[in-house]
């Protein structure tokens, strides 16, 4: 029985020192992608990294034994570095405790208020990527950003306007999607997403009254009042009449409405179709969405743009609104 026993233990040892052996070793094609190390990132959780990526076979109890055996562990760098799929162990730690060369980089600014038309030719011009492939691949309806985004509507409204940096010739129209969904996610975390269900809409909405705040404010504070205003005339049944929203579907795209325009049947006409247009029409910086789900306790119904700050006239009766209107549009 010893002896049985003896040849269990010694069969037990060759078999995990196979395993070991092969969890150090690699085999396969070999195709290049940027890993990022971020600053606090333990090596434990890069090794686990490494695994998900395919840049090395184990990861889990067995990849912590290897990194320790490396005795690396508290010598990986954060930064860029360009690895491939199915690299040794060691080849892989190597690298990431050598210090990167510089990764070339370009900073884009998307600012608050941009469509995605305009994003694509911002993302154009800083990278290259031709702005109909951007336009195509933001617009695919694949997307998602739960609770927020629904797959089917595409990203209008989702990118987050914010200055980014990127890798240069090396960053696709898919990167740059994803990095900026991932930075609405970031960065709409914080505020009181509570306050949509008794609002009475979804996240998707607030992001698209967020929009329409966004295009229409012109001084900080009137963008709780102008979100004052679209909770009541919805609550009551009112149409919007917020332009920009037809400006949005502008089949003349020149900043102007003429007559026709005003009663197209477009679905992001707002004077003719009660409710929501269907989607945001711009991105909304932080601001903007908060104010649409914390909007003011005010009355108001209407509003005028009136003075060259910027500001608007809010009012709760109509005869009012044009009193306003004539006074500040002549």
């Amino acid at each position: 029985m010893l002896f049985v026993a003896f040849l269990v233990l010694v069969g037990g040892v060759v078999a995990a020192g196979a395993y070991y052996g092969r969890c150090r070793g690699a085999g396969g094609g070999q195709d290049p992608l940027l890993f990022t190390v971020t600053p606090g990132m333990s090596g434990e959780q890069v090794v686990e990294r490494l695994h998900d990526l395919g840049v090395i076979r184990c990861g889990g109890f067995v990849g912590r034994i290897l990194l320790r055996g490396t005795g690396k562990a508290d010598q990986i760098l954060a930064g860029d570095y360009r690895l491939t799929t199915n690299m040794t162990f060691d080849d892989a730690i190597t690298v990431l405790t050598t210090p990167p060369k510089p990764v070339p980089t370009v900073r884009v600014t998307i600012p608050e208020g941009y469509r995605l038309t305009q994003i694509a030719e911002r993302v154009h011009d800083a990278l290259g990527i031709p702005a109909d492939r951007f336009l195509a691949t933001a617009m695919r309806h694949d997307w998602s950003l739960p609770p927020y985004l629904p797959a089917g509507h595409g990203t209008e409204g989702f990118l987050f306007p914010k200055t980014y940096d990127f890798v240069e010739s090396a960053t696709t129209a898919d990167d740059v999607v994803q990095r900026m969904l991932d930075q609405f996610d970031d960065e709409s975390k914080a505020l009181p997403w509570k306050n949509a269900q008794e609002l009475g809409v979804t996240p998707f909405e607030v992001v698209i009254i967020a929009s329409m705040i966004e295009r229409e404010a012109r001084v900080a504070g009137d963008r709780s009042k102008i979100a004052a205003v679209i909770y009541h005339r919805l609550a009551a049944g009112m149409t919007l009449g917020i332009d920009a929203t037809l400006l949005y579907d502008d089949p003349t795209p020149d900043g102007q409405l003429s007559a026709s325009d005003l009663r197209s049947n477009s679905p992001y006409n707002t004077r003719v179709n009660p409710g929501l247009p269907p989607t945001p029409i711009a991105s909304p910086g932080l601001p903007s969405l908060r104010a649409a789900l914390e909007p003011a306790d005010v009355p108001y119904h209407y509003y005028v743009l009136c003075g060259a700050d910027g500001h608007h006239r809010f009012s709760v009766d109509y005869d009012v609104f044009l009193h306003d209107k004539a006074v500040c549009l002549g």
